[in-house]
């Protein structure tokens, strides 16, 4: 199952410069992951501050 970024996202980008396939960009209000380029390695979650990404 691919990763998902909650609402306790503060847009600090750490997720988005440590995806190793660049599934992850800054949205409106938060940043997502594109869950079709995912491929659920968990680096994301690793270096979140506040563990805002998650497997769904």
């Amino acid at each position: 199952m691919a990763y998902k970024i909650s609402e306790d996202c503060i847009s600090c980008g750490a997720c988005a410069d440590e995806c190793p396939v660049s599934a992850i960009s800054e949205g409106d209000a938060s940043y997502v992951i594109n869950a079709d380029e995912c491929i659920e390695c968990g680096a994301c979650a690793d270096v979140c501050p506040v563990g805002a990404p998650a497997a769904e």
